[in-house]
């Protein structure tokens, strides 16, 4: 291997291991602030489950299929009945959606 290769792979383990560090000292307040106003996601949901989330809202009909667009720490922004009305919000506001699994 040459040197340059070598270098290369210290300079990698050495970002890996700085990330790693950072993220185990973060306490969780701020892991949880990580992407906060930049980062968004939209998290399917039934009527069901809409008042955990979002206690102010109205009385709804149980099965409802929602959309629930949500800031990086999981404060609710929003509340629809459609996908895409829940990712137009978020590209109106320069947020960022992410996917989670």
């Amino acid at each position: 291997m040459s040197q340059d290769h070598l270098n290369s792979q210290d300079n990698q383990n050495d970002q890996n291991f700085s990330l790693e560090t950072i993220m185990s000292e973060l306490d969780p307040q701020a892991f949880a602030a990580l992407g906060e106003g930049q980062v968004a996601y939209v998290k399917p949901m039934r009527s069901d489950e809409v008042r955990r989330l979002f206690p102010q809202a109205p009385e709804l009909a149980p099965g409802l299929e929602l959309f629930a667009l949500l800031s990086a720490s999981g404060s609710p922004i929003l509340l629809t009945d459609s996908r895409d009305t829940a990712l137009a919000n978020a590209w109106a506001h320069d947020l960022q959606t992410v996917s989670l699994n």
